[in-house]
């Protein structure tokens, strides 16, 4: 007993001196960090004004990069939505960081932006590394990202011959990290493409750009241009992020491993946007996605070449109204652990999974609020979720989706659907040969993922043709194509691997 009562106590000790070293390590960073106090009638930098001098490494000024309204056509992409006068523009305080460091950023600055730019050599300068602690930060820009990296050091290889789908951020120049205990807004919005003027080739008659290339072009509200990480070592501080168009963007790769963090987004919610080459990975934390359809789309999670899930929780809505999808990737989804729940009108193959995973392909749209609820052989919920967005696809995946018959419910109504099958040959792969399923007719194809891309259709039916310069996405195939589908039922069998229902409707 002795024993027992002194080792009780030794574990005590470990778990608190544990816990502390956590705090004191964070805690560590913001005293050892520049910290910048942010506020509409005055900016500090560690207790003093900020000034515009553009030789310090903090400095502040009113040269926001924005599209400006009133160009033509040579200026670049946008519309007159795009737009903004260079009143709107300098209404806006830029707080510009140039030097390597850490630095805290408190207080509310209700028309600015943090421009983070250590120069055109930092992308081969392990050390060009900036580190932003948001510490109870609450910022809005209208005219362009209320956040953005420039130029740090870019620790991930751009050549797409070495692309893969396993990348380590650990050394990235871009780190934004959620302070413990902190609530933090970023409210944003984007720069739509602008040509670089010297690059602009007309046609004959002058009427059209053949080609241009780009000067600038950001469009998340908390942006970068190189490998970014978002971190809270103890999951209790939350970012919110507020975007007229994408939410949390990066130009190459992105790995989220902690802190609650909730996208309200016109378009994307996530984006990495180097075709064949980004990974967006999420390692922990919770994600709290909508698109609410401003642009009229807009993934959940979009990556131009993977998606890997490997812990946390996701929950992603795409547009209500387009034909996008909860969570999308041009190279492959890779589901490796923790809880996702995605919804939207289009669906892009899973081309791996560690753990079962539910597909559910609704017979109509299903309109908003659905509280959706997923009842296990013990009447146990194991899936509850309200979506908020309008949806046709479901894709479900946890750690407690175990083997086992399963109710699916929709506003407390009962549901029935068709079996598609579940896994043969493990987890994530298609044995050779096999074919896609039936029961995908009546799903909305998105303008640049054609649904039906290098696979064979469903019969009477062929596929979109791919719009010029895109890449199409990839459906995603059943891993039994042998087995037919089942006849409807009310009960929704799962085994192994991925298990798909289609023409999920209600019970008559």
């Amino acid at each position: 007993m002795k024993f027992l009562k002194l080792f009780s106590i030794l574990t005590i000790i470990i778990i608190l001196l544990t816990s502390c070293t956590v705090t004191k390590t964070t805690q560590e960073l913001i005293e050892n960090s520049i910290k910048i106090q942010l506020g509409d009638d005055k900016i500090t930098i560690d207790g003093e004004t900020a000034k515009n001098d553009a030789s310090s490494p903090v400095y502040i000024a009113n040269d926001i990069i924005y599209y400006e309204a009133g160009k033509d056509f040579t200026y670049g992409e946008g519309t007159e939505k795009d737009a903004h006068t260079k009143e709107e523009a300098d209404a806006h305080t830029v707080l510009h960081i140039t030097k390597a460091g850490t630095y805290t950023l408190s207080g509310k600055l209700s028309l600015g932006q943090i421009s983070v730019d250590l120069g055109e050599d930092a992308k081969n300068d392990p050390k060009a590394v900036v580190t932003i602690i948001l510490n109870n930060l609450d910022i809005t820009c209208k005219v362009a990202p209320a956040i953005i990296f420039y130029n740090v050091y870019e620790c991930g290889d751009t050549n797409q011959d070495n692309a893969t789908k396993d990348v380590d951020t650990k050394k990235a120049g871009a780190n934004v990290i959620i302070a413990e205990g902190t609530e933090n807004t970023i409210s944003g919005s984007y720069v739509e493409k602008i040509y670089k003027p010297d690059s602009v080739v007309l046609n004959d008659d002058g009427t059209e750009v053949e080609d241009a290339k780009k000067l600038h072009k950001y469009d998340g509200a908390l942006y970068s241009k190189m490998s970014m990480n978002i971190n809270c070592p103890k999951n209790t501080g939350v970012l919110n992020i507020n975007a007229t168009n994408e939410g949390l963007d990066s130009e190459l790769h992105l790995t989220v491993n902690g802190g609650l963090i909730n996208i309200k987004s016109g378009n994307d919610g996530i984006n990495t946007n180097e075709d064949g080459i980004s990974v967006t990975t999420i390692n922990g934390g919770e994600l709290n996605i909508q698109v609410t359809g401003e642009t009229g789309e807009g993934d959940g999670i979009d990556s131009n070449g993977w998606l890997v899930i490997n812990g946390g929780s996701v929950t992603a809505m795409a547009c209500s109204t387009s034909g996008d999808a909860g969570i999308d990737s041009d190279m492959g989804i890779h589901i490796n652990g923790g809880t996702v729940i995605a919804t939207g009108s289009m669906l892009d193959r899973i081309e791996s999974s560690k753990q079962n995973y539910a597909l559910f392909n609704f017979s109509s749209k299903q309109n908003t609020p659905t509280a959706l609820q997923l009842k296990n052989s013990q009447n146990k919920n194991v899936l509850d979720f309200k979506a908020q967005n309008a949806f046709s696809i479901l894709i479900y995946s946890s750690p407690d989706l175990k083997a086992d018959s399963y109710t699916l419910f929709s506003n407390g109504k009962q549901l029935q659907g068709q079996s598609g099958g579940g896994m043969m040959g493990g987890p994530g792969m298609r044995p050779e040969g096999m074919t896609p399923p039936e029961g995908f007719e009546g799903m909305e194809p998105s303008q640049d993922r054609p649904p039906f891309e290098g696979t064979e259709p469903p019969a009477g039916q062929t596929p979109p043709p791919k719009p010029e310069g895109q890449n199409g996405g990839r459906p995603h195939e059943n891993n039994k194509g042998d087995q037919p589908v089942g006849e409807l039922s009310s009960e929704f069998k799962i085994n192994s691997g991925a298990n798909i229902f289609n023409n999920i409707s209600q019970v008559k």
